[in-house]
């Protein structure tokens, strides 16, 4: 017997709201292509193909983004968690996984397998959004809007692969401000019910995420590097001491102030949500720099000191930047929320230095012990 419910729109203020087991699956899942995008990059960045490499990381790393972030705003609002509702979140990580196995190709110019894994996972919001349609007239407008513009893209991104380049390309960075303006033009009818400590839930587990896979690319790294070299000597020391250090720190920096205050109209929510894109991709790519670092160290990457410092200064700089924008500027004032843009431009000028990842890791602890005295002073 199929368990059913109506889908009906959540509370905007339920009691204990808290991310579900089937949630949690799903995180878990995307960590296999978050994992496959971090890897191919820091293989395109041991030979130093930054371009090539940076590129396409954006690229896909925005398809695995925008799958797990229209799936959590839509669970804020609509999760039944009935048989319908699992079923189709279970093709979602199908799609999800066929787009992690694609994941290589694309970086090598083949995007068939990760747009038929993107286009599997979008069309099952679509489905989604159909049944939320049907069953909540009050935002049936919303749901409507929200299927027919997510359909007319993937079709635009299933034709994209008769293009040759550069139509390819520019096709491709359309179909991606097409994606991002759907839900702004579907929330202007009437705004979902979701749910801010929720979504702010939900945005902290997928950092906790991509913080993991960055702890780990850097673990597996220092790990063969050092069973290569029959001991740990003290560079390795450092430079793994410097990742644990600098981790830690964005973990404080990120999970220190409470932001579900800040999720309280249409605009906020918007630039929150967009901007997390450039939190979670840099945090990846730190991962993937701090593994060129000690594959350089193992003799595996001929990289200058320069590149080995940019590989994690450039990633690094843009996290700052955008932790400010989006948890410190709405709260601090006065001379200590200049700290963050200050710190972004230090970790990137000491890339020229021999000694960059430590000294970057320093500078990005000292940031967290500024913030966190100045949120605190003012809360």
């Amino acid at each position: 017997m199929i368990y059913r419910r109506r889908m009906t729109a959540r509370s905007a203020d339920e009691a204990h709201r808290a991310a579900t087991p089937l949630e949690l699956f799903f995180d878990l899942c995307f960590v296999v292509a978050v994992a496959q995008a971090a890897g191919v990059l820091h293989h395109d960045l041991v030979d130093w193909h930054a371009g090539h490499a940076v590129g396409n990381y954006l690229f896909v790393f925005f398809a695995i983004w925008w799958a797990w972030m229209n799936f959590t705003w839509f669970a804020s609002a609509y999760d039944t968690d009935d048989d319908p509702y699992r079923l189709l979140t279970l093709v979602q990580i199908a799609g999800a996984l066929t787009l992690a196995a694609g994941v290589p190709r694309a970086y090598a110019g083949d995007y068939l397998v990760i747009t038929l894994g993107y286009v599997i996972m979008r069309l099952a919001m679509v489905t989604q959004w159909l049944r939320a349609a049907k069953a909540d007239p009050e935002h049936r407008t919303t749901a409507i809007r929200y299927a027919v513009g997510i359909t007319v893209v993937q079709i635009g991104w299933v034709a994209r692969l008769l293009l040759d380049q550069p139509a390819y390309l520019y096709v491709g960075l359309g179909l991606i401000v097409g994606e991002l303006l759907v839900p702004v033009w579907a929330e202007r009818a009437r705004m979902t019910t979701w749910h801010p400590g929720h979504i702010a839930e939900r945005y902290g587990l997928f950092t906790l995420i991509v913080l993991g896979e960055a702890v780990l690319a850097a673990t597996i790294a220092i790990q063969t590097a050092a069973d290569e070299s029959h001991g740990v000597d003290a560079d390795l020391l450092v430079l793994a001491g410097s990742g644990l250090l600098l981790v830690f720190s964005l973990w404080w920096l990120y999970f220190d102030q409470t932001v579900q205050r800040m999720l309280r109209s249409l605009r906020t929510a918007i630039v929150w949500g967009y901007g997390h894109y450039f939190i979670f991709a840099s945090t990846a790519a730190i991962g993937a720099g701090l593994s060129l670092s000690s594959d350089a160290l193992g003799g595996h990457a001929h990289v200058t000191n320069l590149q080995k410092g940019l590989a994690v200064g450039v990633p690094l700089a843009i996290w700052l930047i955008a932790v400010w924008w989006l948890h410190v500027c709405p709260l601090v004032r006065g001379p200590a929320a200049a700290a963050s843009p200050v710190a972004a431009v230090l970790v990137v000028a000491v890339a020229w230095t021999p000694v960059a990842v430590p000294l970057m890791a320093l500078i990005t602890a000292v940031l967290a012990v500024i913030t966190t005295w100045a949120v605190r002073r003012l809360t």
